[in-house]
């Protein structure tokens, strides 16, 4: 039944079910109390982390999605004024619009290269970390 179980769990959660199962098999089958007593740390342990992770994923989920996030507000007021050079004024023939120069023009280069680079950049981050 263990195997079963241990397979099962393998199979649907990974590495941190597994653990789990091992953990339990552990308890169960620990002789005296101090092989008790690590075993229902190492379980408590394994949940302890088991809640961090699905926190962290939480704090993730609350923190993003919001049309209000800065990183967007940035991006609405870069696209409203590229609608209005390239489409009001450029396509339509509509208006005019002086060049952005100086500091404007570099912040506007760094929005717009934050917004379309920190998905590749956080890819890396990933893959160094590891």
């Amino acid at each position: 039944m263990f195997a079963f179980a241990s397979m099962l769990f393998s199979f649907l959660g990974g590495p941190v079910a597994k653990a789990l199962v091992q953990g339990y098999q552990a308890k169960l089958t620990a002789g005296n109390t101090s092989e008790k007593i690590a075993a229902e740390t190492a379980g408590a342990e394994i949940a302890a982390q088991t809640a961090e992770t699905r926190a962290q994923t939480d704090l993730k989920i609350a923190q993003i999605g919001h049309w209000y996030e800065p990183e967007k507000l940035f991006a609405y007021s870069l696209w409203f004024y590229f609608t209005k050079v390239y489409i009001y004024d450029a396509a339509l023939g509509l208006g005019t619009t002086d060049a952005v120069r100086g500091d404007v023009a570099a912040w506007g280069g760094l929005i717009i290269s934050f917004y379309f680079a920190k998905r590749g950049f956080e890819n890396i981050a990933r893959i160094l970390k590891r």
